[in-house]
């Protein structure tokens, strides 16, 4: 099998650009096209982060063709009409769903092709395609997802070439369009180098914080073509790196070099050890939060406090965050600022069954996750009220943001919150606060237990 990493920047396209703003990475598409011409593959599966978008499903483009222009890059007469592999596409969904991948046709608004799939067809000769999107969901679930790629082209006898759409990082420097963050050429020179050394569980490893902070659009794509490369030893070669404009453009060929242990096997019983030893670790606090939501997701029903529970748990009240992990994702957070109930024990019944049920950002904890899931638990301190940001430290102290009736609260010492202006600017989002509202702020320390 063979796979692509390239960019999707419009300037490459004559007519939008000049045509020579990025010569060497326009040499080394034409390279990767040479090389996919001399593979001939039946369908090209074209993995775009522009595509239809949502956090938990993973969109396949239906019907039988698309077409698209570059309007809004004021080109319009430069088009694109494909036709999609349509018995491809269906066994790639069966799959997904057989495998309880949350994946499909649904909800496509607009058809028309985007600038992620138009400009790499601007270069390579495709006789079909398959258009899939990226989600928010997991790095782990589109590693999986790109494993029913491969399989669905296996029991088709389809011959595929993957290509993953993506640029590097928007924030290279400090007067282009994004501006500079110190994690955009982090997170560049970790691909450039784990591509360069065919390092594909590193590829696999990547800090979503920092790639967040970096400002990517690619990495998913690559991990989706990935996944359909397990089982496969790959070779990686990068064929071009540049960012003349504050934006990261790198192309790279990976191919199939005779079969290997599968590396999704490998991640999830390392995954599965390191829960194994976090449980062995885990608090009175921690185990009551876990014991309960296990409990709740297999029989419906709270547990019974433990006659043994420590006496800061019974005795004592406070605020209590229930926070729930899968795959070091959030998978859910409630919690409450001030004791609500009679004790902490019951604060963290109350605030798991509320994280694992009804978080209005996740969908209800399935038995299935079980064993996947890892938690905290954190009791506030009584908060004080400040007299302005610079009495804020988001390592040790939480905020809280107050308007009228509105409130908004982060936690400190969160992966990926490292100023005070990020901690303050997603409190107020939470409280549905606008900064040039005349708002409160209050900070809080917590006894954190469980992971970070």
């Amino acid at each position: 099998m063979l796979g692509f990493l390239v960019p999707h920047p419009p300037l490459i396209i004559p007519g939008i650009g000049n045509g020579d703003e990025i010569p060497e990475t326009r040499r080394a598409y034409k390279k990767a096209a040479s090389e996919a011409e001399e593979y001939r593959p039946d369908t090209y599966v074209v993995i775009s982060p522009h595509s239809v978008l949502y956090s938990d499903y993973i969109h396949i483009s239906p019907g039988d063709s698309a077409e698209g222009d570059f309007g809004n890059f004021r080109m319009g007469k430069i088009s694109f009409h494909v036709e999609y592999d349509n018995e491809l596409a269906a066994e790639i969904a069966r799959l997904a769903a057989e495998c309880d991948i949350s994946a499909g046709f649904e909800g496509e608004t607009d058809s028309k092709l985007d600038h992620g799939v138009m400009v790499p067809l601007r270069f390579f000769d495709v006789p079909k395609i398959v258009r899939i999107s990226i989600s928010g969901m997991s790095f782990i679930e589109h590693y999986r997802f790109g494993m029913c790629i491969s399989a669905a082209a296996e029991a088709l006898d389809r011959k595929i070439c993957v290509i993953a759409s993506g640029d590097m990082s928007h924030k290279l420097k400090s007067d282009g369009p994004y501006g500079f963050a110190k994690q955009g050429p982090e997170h560049d020179e970790y691909i450039r180098k784990c591509i360069e050394a065919s390092d594909i569980r590193g590829l696999m490893s990547v800090d979503p914080i920092l790639c967040e902070k970096a400002a990517e659009c690619g990495t998913r794509t690559i991990i989706m073509m990935l996944g359909a490369f397990d089982g496969k030893e790959v070779q990686s070669e990068l064929l071009h790196y540049e960012s003349p404009y504050g934006v990261g453009y790198l192309t790279a060929a990976f191919r199939a070099d005779g079969n290997a242990p599968s590396l999704l096997s490998d991640i999830n019983k390392d995954r599965h050890e390191e829960i194994i030893d976090m449980r062995e670790k885990e608090d009175a606090y921690v185990s009551l939060a876990r014991n309960n939501i296990e409990n709740l997701v297999s029989t419906g029903k709270d547990v019974t406090l433990p006659d043994d529970l420590p006496d800061e748990l019974t005795a004592s009240r406070a605020g209590v965050f229930v926070t729930i992990k899968k795959d070091g994702e959030l998978r859910g957070c409630i919690g409450t600022i001030s004791p609500t109930r009679k004790s902490i024990a019951d604060e963290i019944l109350g605030n798991s069954r509320s994280a694992a049920l009804h978080d209005p950002r996740f969908a209800p904890v399935q038995p299935k996750e079980l064993d996947s899931l890892t938690y905290s638990v954190d009791v506030l301190m009584p908060p004080e009220k400040i007299q302005d940001e610079g009495q804020l430290d988001p390592s040790r102290y939480g905020v809280i943001v107050s308007c009228g009736g509105r409130r908004g609260l982060l936690l400190p010492d969160l992966d990926g919150v490292d100023t005070i202006g990020e901690q303050v600017g997603i409190a107020l989002r939470k409280g549905g606060i606008s900064r040039d509202e005349s708002y409160e702020l209050e900070r809080f320390e917590v006894i954190r237990h469980g992971q970070k």
